[in-house]
């Protein structure tokens, strides 16, 4: 199930990067997140149990151990939190991040193709 307004805090961006990679058990989440994030047992379960509330992920549990999947695509929640910035830091102008973007990170020419690309496709989506 995706969601369309998703804000998800620091503490949950780092169990949905554990969840996308696919599906885990609390287990191998309190492995994962022990070691990136110094997190206990107690952590993480109340993370998930909270995120699970939410609607942001969901289990199975097939035998004795729950397995739990995320509910939104890491597409969708970067979508949201790019939103999120531009309304937030920007006032909706797209001109000014990119600006901003422009002027703080010295861009390669990778990078000036690759946003030349996407206006082009921007363009003819619009004629």
């Amino acid at each position: 199930m995706e969601k369309e307004l998703v804000s998800l805090s620091p503490s949950e961006w780092r169990v949905m990067e554990a969840l996308w990679t696919g599906p885990k058990t609390l287990m191998e989440l309190v492995r994962i997140l022990g070691d990136s994030a110094g997190w206990a047992k107690s952590t993480v379960t109340t993370m998930v149990r909270r995120m699970e509330e939410k609607g942001l992920v969901t289990h199975e549990q097939p035998d004795r151990a729950k397995i739990f999947y995320p509910t939104v695509s890491r597409e969708v929640a970067a979508a949201a939190e790019t939103d999120s910035l531009l309304r937030r830091a920007y006032h909706g102008s797209l001109g000014l991040l990119v600006n901003t973007f422009a002027e703080r990170k010295n861009l390669s020419q990778k990078d000036i193709d690759d946003l030349y690309a996407v206006l082009r496709k921007a363009e003819e989506r619009r004629l």
